[in-house]
């Protein structure tokens, strides 16, 4: 098969499955919204995406893909876990949603090439996310700056949380730099994609998508280093401008990192130490060390879990954290292994910031962001398939006449 120019309704899909992931809690939205139809909207949004990727596919060609195939073997402890009802009849629910969402990403596999397609779907979809964030906090700034939240953003129109925001926001802008260093967009349609969400990330308040986006850029950009004179110019710079900052702005930017929280509330990383450790010592049967309790909302006691490794052990068990973990190492090995390229650098920021966002964010054992992300550095590392060989028409042979047969005899 050779490589194929991705069809604009495989697109549509990708955009349809990040809408099903933005999820239906948040804040308080300016028009509300009954959770009901906003989970309508996102499980219709999945459906439709598997049908989009389906017609598109009919023939279901797809890539051989270990991550895909990691993926799928993490619904076997799901289902195991969620078949004995301990979590409601919602973790058969929350199965059926996985298994969709692994079906479609599966059927959209075929398009992966190397190329930057997907990156492109990636930030457009984000950066119309991150716009209707913007519109909310233009028409009401108090409810798009709540109080129950320290005065952090939150998504005023659609119920999104500051680190929902702050994780959007982050990977346009990683990903937007990372097509500027290689040339793939002009700096004008950067700088319009760049500077707001900036904006939105500082007035998010998030820590772990300021971090993901610093740590994974500076990754991304140390693989271009050796090849890319652009990626020497953009990291001389972003040194230079790290170390004014530093001095100059020292106790602007503690005051922004510490978010008015006490030393006591911050060491405990917002509470969620104690939550960990409550998850950590409570009594479970071997089935429930092996396989979990069945998929959730990634909360204990009714506490959010906020930590990707403990949220997989509880709801998958140490075999999900064994195969969520084998997700990583393939694609980092992959990547590691890869010729220093823009999709090289793309795919690394996008693991570094999903393993870095793992400690205090929910979501790699789950139809989620990060899944999401994952599936574009897998697309970003498939090798392009090699077109298929030009065959040499055959020339219908001439009939020999009888005489001439004779002769050849003779």
């Amino acid at each position: 098969m050779g490589t194929e120019h991705t069809p604009k309704i495989a697109g549509t899909a990708w955009g349809l499955l990040v809408l099903n992931t933005l999820g239906s809690a948040g804040a308080k939205t300016i028009v509300p919204l009954p959770r009901s139809l906003i989970q309508m909207v996102t499980m219709g949004s999945l459906v439709a995406a598997f049908a989009l990727a389906l017609a598109v596919n009919l023939r279901l060609r797809i890539r051989a893909s270990a991550f895909l195939l990691l993926l799928s073997l993490l619904l076997v402890p799901s289902v195991i876990s969620s078949v004995d009802l301990e979590s409601g009849f919602g973790a058969l629910f929350r199965c059926t949603r996985l298994a969709l969402f692994i079906g479609t990403l599966w059927l959209l596999s075929r398009w992966w090439d190397g190329g930057p397609t997907f990156v492109r779907h990636h930030i457009r979809m984000y950066f119309a996310v991150l716009g209707s964030v913007a519109a909310g906090l233009v028409i009401s700034p108090g409810a798009a700056l709540p109080d129950l939240y320290g005065g952090r953003l939150v998504g005023a129109l659609w119920p999104l949380t500051p680190p929902q925001i702050g994780q959007y926001a982050a990977v346009v802008i990683g990903l937007t730099v990372l097509l500027v260093l290689d040339h793939r967009t002009d700096r004008t349609s950067a700088a319009v994609v760049i500077v707001p969400s900036l904006v939105l990330l500082a007035l998010t308040h998030t820590r772990t998508a300021t971090l993901g986006l610093l740590i994974g850029l500076a990754l991304a950009i140390g693989s271009l280093i050796l090849t890319s004179a652009a990626a020497r110019r953009f990291f001389t710079w972003a040194v230079l401008c790290a170390v004014v900052a530093a001095v100059g702005f020292a106790s602007a930017l503690q005051a922004w990192f510490l978010r008015g929280q006490s030393q006591e509330n911050f060491s405990s990383l917002t509470g969620r130490a104690k939550v960990w450790h409550a998850l950590l010592v409570a009594p479970r049967t071997t089935t429930e060390y092996l396989f979990g309790t069945g998929l959730g909302d990634k909360s204990f006691d009714g506490l959010p879990i906020d930590n990707s490794w403990l949220a997989v052990y509880n709801e998958q068990g140490v075999t999900g954290i064994a195969l969520v973990a084998a997700v990583i190492v393939v694609l980092g090995g992959v990547a590691l292994l890869r010729p220093p390229s823009l999709s090289r650098a793309c795919a690394i920021f996008l693991i570094s910031y999903c393993a870095i966002a793992s400690y205090t964010e929910a979501g790699l054992g789950d139809a989620s962001p990060y899944l999401l992300h994952l599936t574009v550095a897998a697309s970003l590392l498939a090798a392009p398939a090699e077109a298929a060989p030009l065959s040499t028409p055959e020339v219908p042979r001439r009939p020999v006449p009888r005489w001439a047969r004779r002769s050849e005899v003779t």
